[in-house]
């Protein structure tokens, strides 16, 4: 193991996450879809049968778009960072608590949909990727 592998623990870990979202969602989606008798129509306009299913079941199908979307510049600078090798304690804790606010994200918007909440979530979930990036910035461009 190298010094910087630790920081794809974070990783593994969003991702194992992002699964069982993608389990949630379809737990609850494939039921809701047979409970209104949707037929699935591939001609229908992207999204339209879906809205009709309730709310509740579509949070999670929401949420897990969501994890397809900044976490991906999760997923670039802490692989970044491995490449680099970074193995700082910041990294780490910082990468940690990108992975623990987004998975808290993912029960508000999954459970409640409390959408002051979810967007303070967000907000929090980001700044330490303002630090990652830094981090990677130092080494990066000599700043060190």
């Amino acid at each position: 193991m190298t010094a910087a592998q630790p920081l794809l623990g974070p990783v593994v870990a969003l991702v194992a996450w992002t699964l069982l979202m993608w389990l949630w969602m379809y737990a609850t989606r494939i039921p809701a879809i047979r409970a209104a008798r949707i037929r699935l129509d591939p001609n229908a306009p992207r999204g339209e049968q879906m809205s009709t299913l309730p709310a509740r079941v579509r949070w999670k199908a929401d949420n897990y778009n969501h994890l397809m979307e900044q976490p991906t510049i999760f997923y670039a600078i802490v692989l970044a960072l491995v490449v680099l090798g970074d193995s700082s304690p910041l990294s780490l804790a910082m990468a940690w608590a990108c992975v623990a606010l987004r998975v808290v994200h993912s029960l508000v918007q999954a459970l409640l949909n409390v959408i002051e909440v979810r967007f303070a979530l967000f907000v929090l979930s980001t700044l330490p990727l303002f630090v990652l990036t830094w981090q990677a910035g130092r080494v990066v461009w000599g700043l060190t």
